[in-house]
This record gives C-alpha cells, sequence and structure tokens, in this order.
C-alpha cells in the first residue's frame, strides 16, 4: 500500500473513533524523541528569534504538529523526570539537580521500560540528569543501549574527570570509553549508529543533548556569526544552538536514506526556558537583550519563559504533518501516554501516568479536552534553601488562561490579554485565584507523601564497586559541591550518602577529594567514617592518594557520612568516595 493511501486509511480510522493502538499495532513505529538542554522556546527563528538561524529546525516545524503552549519543569531533572514517567517530579522523587534528589523511587517506570517490555530496541544518548548509580542509571531504567556523561552537565562533578565537550571520554553500556569530536556532534553519531544498526526492528532511541547548557564551550565556527554583535546576549550560546540544528539536519537526511524517515515519530522538545538567550535582571524579568518570545522569565523561573518550550511531533504515516499548531494546554506529562496510544502499546499497571494521551489532539477532535489546569512547582525553590519543600511557595498553577504564580508573593495573570505577564490581577479576581488554589491542593496531596528520600545500591551485582559524588549528599539546606569549582576550594562541608546495602558482609570504603583518574593526594590530618551506627577513624599521612577502611555492613537502608579534618580541626567531606562489597 502507497505512503499516501495509509496516510488516508489512518485519518478515516482516527475519524470513525478507532482508538490508535487499534489501528497502528500491525506496523508500529519507531520513536525518536530529541531534548536538548536550556534551550528556550525562543531560541529558533521559527518563533520569531530575528538573529539565531535554525534552518533545519524551522524545516521540521514547517513539517510537524506544533504544540504552542507545551510545558515542562524551569529546571533539568524534574523536566526528564516527568518526562520518563508521565509523572509529576516530586512523585517520582527526583525533583532537583543535585542534593540527593536526582534520582526516582524504585517503583517508577520509563519510556525505557515500556518500550523494551513492548519488544522496541531501546536506546539513551547524551544526557541523563536522573542517578549515575545503580539502581538509577539509564541501563538500569529499561534503556538496553546507553552512551551518556554523567551527573548534570559534561565537566560537573561525577562526570569523567578532564572532560571539556571535545575528545571526551563517556560511558557505553558500563564501560569508559574515549570519543572524538564535540559531544553534541558525538551523541548525533551514536544515536544515528544505534538506528542503523536496529533498522530492521522496532526502535526507541531518547536522544538528549547537554548543549547548550553551560559551560558555552563550541568550534567557533558556529559561534562566529554572532560574535560581535550587541544584540547577542551570548554568541556560543547561539553557535551550541547553530550546531544542534545541524546534527538534526543530518538525522533527518539519513532516516530519508534508510527509509525510515515515513514511519518514524520523530519529537522535537527542550528542558526547560532559556539558559543565555537573553539578559535578564534575575530569574523573572523579561530580558534586557536578546530574544525571548515575548516572555518574562528564564530558566529556574515559575514565569512563562521559565517553562513553555517547544514541542513538534512528525510522523507521516501517521498522517502528523502539514504545520499545524495545538494551542491546548500540554506538558511533558503526557509524551508517555501519548506515544504508548500511538504505537500501539498497552500501558501495564504499574504505570500511572498524570499526564494524559494527546492523541485526540493530533487526530483533531473538537471533543472537550479533560485537562482544565496544571501545576509546575521549584520544589526547595531557587536556591534550595526551603526543604522541605511547603505547599504552594515557588509554584504555578495554569489554565490556557491564567498564571497563578507564587514566588515571594502570590500573583495572577491573564496570559491571553497578557503573555508578558505584566500585570498582576490577584486582587481584581480572588475567585479566580481561589478556584486555582483549590486545583493545586490535589497536585500536593499526590506529591507530598512522596517527597522522600531515594537510596544508591551498594554491593550490588549491577554495579560494584559503587562510585559515590558529593553531589549526591542529601543537604538539609542548599547545594553540596556538585561542580569542581566548588570542590577545587575544599569546602568545609559534608553530607550524607542515602544507601542500601544489597548484601550483608565485608565492605571496602575508599575516601578521596578528587576522582581517582586525577591522582590528587588527601588534603587533611584525619579520616572519619559514620556508617550503619559505627564510626572509624584513620590518620591521614603527607602524600596519601586515598584513605582506606573495611568493616562488616548488614543489608538494608543506611546512610554514609565522611569527613576529613585539617590541622584546626575543621571537616570537608570525602567528595569522591568508592564503596565495595569484597
Amino acid at each position: 500500500m502507497a505512503p499516501r493511501m495509509i496516510v488516508i486509511v489512518f485519518l478515516l480510522l482516527a475519524n470513525l473513533g478507532m482508538p490508535a493502538r487499534e489501528c497502528l499495532s500491525m506496523d508500529p513505529p519507531n520513536v525518536i524523541l530529541v531534548m536538548t538542554d536550556d534551550q528556550g522556546y525562543g531560541d529558533l527563528s521559527c518563533h520569531g528569534n530575528p538573529i539565531l538561524q535554525t534552518p533545519n529546525l524551522n524545516k521540521l516545524h514547517r513539517e510537524s504538529i506544533r504544540f504552542t503552549d507545551f510545558h515542562v519543569s524551569p529546571f533539568c531533572t524534574p523536566t526528564r523526570a516527568s518526562l520518563m514517567t508521565g509523572n509529576y517530579a516530586g512523585y517520582t522523587g527526583a525533583f532537583r539537580t543535585s542534593s540527593g534528589r536526582t534520582m526516582m523511587h524504585r517503583d517508577q517506570k520509563t519510556l525505557g521500560d515500556l518500550f523494551s517490555s513492548a519488544g522496541y530496541a531501546t536506546a539513551m544518548i547524551g544526557k541523563w540528569h536522573l542517578g549515575d548509580n545503580a539502581p538509577h542509571r539509564p541501563q538500569d531504567r529499561g534503556f538496553q543501549h546507553v552512551v551518556w556523561h554523567r551527573c548534570g552537565g559534561v565537566g560537573q562533578a561525577s562526570d569523567y574527570w578532564g572532560n571539556d565537550y571535545f575528545d571526551d571520554v563517556y560511558e557505553r553500556n558500563g564501560n569508559f570509553e574515549k570519543f572524538d569530536g564535540y559531544s553534541t556532534d558525538v551523541w548525533f553519531k551514536e544515536g544515528l549508529r544505534f538506528i542503523e544498526d536496529n533498522r530492521s526492528k522496532r526502535f526507541f532511541l531518547y536522544l538528549a543533548t547537554n548543549a547548550p547548557h553551560g559551560p558555552y564551550r563550541v568550534d567557533q565556527k558556529w559561534a562566529k556569526p554572532y560574535a560581535r554583535r550587541t544584540d547577542v546576549a551570548n554568541a556560543n550560546f547561539y553557535g551550541m544552538i547553530a550546531n544542534i540544528d545541524h546534527n538534526m539536519g543530518r538525522l533527518r537526511d539519513r532516516l530519508v536514506e534508510l527509509g525510515l524517515n515515513e514511519n518514524t515519530i520523530l519529537i522535537f522538545m527542550t528542558d526547560n526556558g532559556t539558559a543565555a538567550g537573553g539578559s535578564f535582571r534575575g530569574l523573572d524579568s523579561e530580558p534586557s537583550r536578546g530574544y525571548n518570545a515575548g516572555m518574562r522569565g528564564k530558566k529556574s523561573s515559575l514565569y512563562d519563559g521559565g517553562h513553555r518550550v517547544p514541542f513538534f511531533i512528525h510522523w507521516p504515516k501517521g498522517g502528523l504533518v502539514g504545520g499545524r499548531d495545538i494551542d491546548t494546554l500540554a506538558a511533558h506529562l503526557d509524551v508517555l501516554p501519548t506515544l504508548a496510544d500511538l504505537c500501539g502499546i498497552p500501558i501495564p499497571d504499574d504505570i500511572r501516568p498524570d499526564g494524559t494521551s494527546l492523541v485526540p489532539l493530533l487526530r483533531g477532535s473538537v471533543e472537550p479536552w479533560p485537562r482544565d489546569h496544571l501545576v509546575e512547582q521549584f520544589l526547595g525553590g531557587a536556591y534550595a534553601k526551603e526543604f522541605p519543600p511547603q505547599p504552594f511557595h515557588f509554584s504555578v498553577v495554569m489554565t490556557e488562561r491564567w498564571r497563578l504564580v507564587n514566588s515571594g508573593g502570590e500573583r495572577l495573570f491573564d496570559v491571553q490579554a497578557d503573555p508578558a505577564q505584566r500585570t498582576d490581577l490577584a486582587k481584581m479576581y480572588p475567585d479566580i485565584v481561589a478556584k486555582l488554589r483549590t486545583k493545586y491542593q490535589k497536585y500536593w496531596d499526590t506529591i507530598s507523601p512522596r517527597l522522600t528520600p531515594v537510596r544508591i545500591d551498594i554491593g550490588s551485582d549491577a554495579e560494584n564497586p559503587t562510585v559515590l559524588c558529593s553531589q549526591d549528599w542529601r543537604m538539609a539546606s542548599g547545594n553540596p559541591p556538585w561542580n569542581f569549582n566548588a570542590i577545587k576550594r575544599l569546602p568545609k562541608v559534608t553530607g550524607p550518602w542515602m544507601l542500601r546495602v544489597k548484601k550483608a558482609g565485608r565492605y571496602r570504603i575508599t575516601l578521596r577529594q578528587f576522582p581517582k583518574q586525577a591522582n590528587k593526594p588527601v588534603v587533611g590530618k584525619l579520616a572519619r567514617i559514620e556508617i550503619a551506627g559505627m564510626v572509624k577513624e584513620l590518620p591521614v599521612t603527607p602524600d596519601r592518594l586515598k584513605v582506606v577502611f573495611e568493616l562488616d555492613l548488614p543489608a538494608g537502608p543506611t546512610e554514609l557520612t565522611t569527613y576529613l579534618f585539617d590541622e584546626n580541626g575543621e571537616a570537608g567531606g570525602a567528595y569522591f568516595t568508592e564503596v565495595k562489597a569484597l
């Protein structure tokens, strides 16, 4: 049957009301989900950016169905948790970017689990940021093939020592490997390798770039067109997006060459508002320079500029083409149920998404839409000073008309009349405020019991030894040392790792202030560990590269806290600690 005829048949079946899984299950599509990091809604020329050139993404925009009121979380880990599970980030347990709150509860199932259980080949390429250790790595979460960097950015603390975006060492299926080239080019190259290796199967590829997240590093040929322009806040940021655009073109061209374009669902989205597409005063202003599509707020803001993002979906064989806009309020929570619906995959009982399938909207249904609001919350606040998170604090309740923003005070905006959110209408419409506060309460009742510690396994068959990093200390307030700029100062702070001892027995615990690959001596006079109700101490001799403890541990949940005391008796932690079951 010719592709055009297949599309006609699909549309006829859809108009007759036949569920997508019934009419598509005989020839399920491949899925490629591309998500970039810190690229905002306005960081595309197809969204009106007068400076940035994104010809390949513009072409995808012209050919796709576009959601124009699509929202994620205002920063990266919670967006990724919601995308993977269809659940609110607080419910998953992964609602911060560090401080031991980046990992999802063990009962959470992911898109990787969903597709692998349906017989798809699955791959995760690039940035994960949902846990560096078992059982939280992508290979533990349903992805059969992974090439990724650890932590929240290339060159951050738990990433491989020395990585700087160029010719780096990344992890492939549990083993570190040297890769040639720029990080974004590597991710797309590895994504294409996975596609080509699985062209005769059904595959699901989650390709999540670390770009254009800082530090803003890119070959200057990409940044050069934007350098020395007074209306550009950061030329390298734009250059990183230009490189992404180039790689998107290569990906789409190769899909056509392989004969996979027609029956592949291709999604492009981003994880939060812009980080450097403009010059902002704090998090919540309009840009004084650059472009933000008329919105107020940037990454980490609860105003629309912090969490409204592009979402393009393209699938020729399924009729998802033609450049149509959908202005219905939609979110990252909806991706899992939507893809399950489009691919004919029944959602198992142990996956209960908070999101809703967008398939009726994609079909052009005029039936009333079941969602009447959406909630996002920056749990703990922008600087992680408000733990445990409080109800309403740093939240936004959204409808297609209203935004109730609670960030240092409650404000109400009519975004249809005032998309820049300049005029606070809370005093004028107290009934709307009360109504939206009532809607928020159901969200809080859902997530608040789940804001509990998520533990890392030690002594696991999946990972032994386990290398812990200070970014996962679960702090009572603030952020732990999560990058090398902080760690190099040897800050006098420590915190507990929340662990689960998988099997009772003898363990070796090795303390360092820098990764093993750095080959740097431990600076201090006395080392101490506290774990499973025990306290152990050892002296630190000059030029010692590590301090090693051995002890017996019982199985079950525990906490590990490390101390390295200096000559004044002040202590910081062992920012890198290896735990091995013997």
